[in-house]
């Protein structure tokens, strides 16, 4: 027997499809008007092709802070997935401890942004900030306003302790979503706790890690404000990011033109690489098969 489909659900939802299309799509023509033409007043505009993607290519600054940016991106994956996986094991399964637990977990991302900034520029501070007094005590010569690579392990450490929650409460939401059989099965057989997360958990979450690392990718290749506002991008160029370098091109030297073609040279940089990640993780979801002998 056939059933018909009604599918006027889908006009319950095409405003706001309308409206999210009409928000986004008139801001890019504008960014690609802007990207291809010289303004020289309110009246008077060139048209210059794409000679300012060839400039903004060729600019040194871009390049270091494209390296910065993939080096802390890197950082930030590397040590927040493995780590939330970890908090998201360590968690309590159910009860009031589960509740209490999951609350204090995700109040730091709860704080605005700037506000993460800073807090960490005072908890940096070496005069009254916690951390700062810490390490000048024990004899380290800290000092992340001043220092390069002091301001950048600062910064991770700042992202790596506001947005590890997220991961943590992804991947215990994914643990909560396995069914109990797969643990009574497992306990019948004798599996190790390192067999149980490598053959039920891991794969189980599979899902929940591919949000978690999208997410995090996207979010730390476009971070601005935590950075500016614990160390304004410096000292020199040390934590200036992708968007800083953006923000400087546009608002300081209102170079709307090469601002609008490095924007969309941003948008195509963050677009590529999250289809990687996206493929790279499918791919490894996909079960091996073996041809059998006819």
């Amino acid at each position: 027997m056939n059933k018909t489909t009604n599918q006027k659900a889908w006009l319950l939802v095409l405003p706001v499809i309308l409206c999210v299309a009409f928000s986004a799509i008139i801001p890019l023509m504008t960014v690609v008007n802007y990207s291809v033409q010289d303004i020289l007043g309110p009246d008077q505009r060139v048209f210059v092709g794409t000679e300012w993607f060839k400039a903004v290519l060729r600019d040194s600054e871009l390049h270091g802070a494209l390296y910065r940016q993939l080096l802390f991106s890197g950082a930030v994956l590397l040590i927040e997935i493995p780590l939330g996986i970890l908090l998201a094991l360590a968690l309590p399964a159910a009860g009031w401890r589960a509740s209490l637990s999951l609350v204090l977990l995700a109040m730091p991302l709860l704080i605005p942004w700037n506000v993460v900034g800073t807090i960490w520029q005072i908890f940096g501070r070496t005069d009254i900030g916690l951390a700062g007094v810490l390490l000048t005590q024990a004899g380290i010569d800290y000092n992340y306003t001043g220092n390069a690579l002091d301001a950048w392990l600062t910064v991770l450490a700042m992202d790596v302790w506001h947005w590890t929650p997220l991961v943590a409460l992804l991947c215990y939401a994914g643990l909560r979503a396995i069914p109990e059989a797969y643990y009574q099965a497992a306990r019948i057989d004798g599996a190790s706790r390192l067999a149980v997360f490598r053959y039920i958990q891991l794969p189980k979450m599979r899902g929940v890690l591919l949000i978690a690392l999208l997410l995090r990718f996207m979010d730390s290749f476009m971070i601005y404000t935590e950075p500016f506002v614990l160390t304004g991008g410096g000292p020199g160029n040390a934590t200036t990011f992708l968007s800083q370098y953006l923000a400087q091109k546009a608002v300081g030297q209102f170079d709307l033109g090469p601002a609008a073609a490095f924007s969309l040279i941003y948008f195509l940089i963050i677009l590529l690489l999250c289809f990687v990640f996206y493929n790279l993780i499918q791919q490894g979801d996909q079960p091996s098969t073996t041809e059998r002998p006819s």
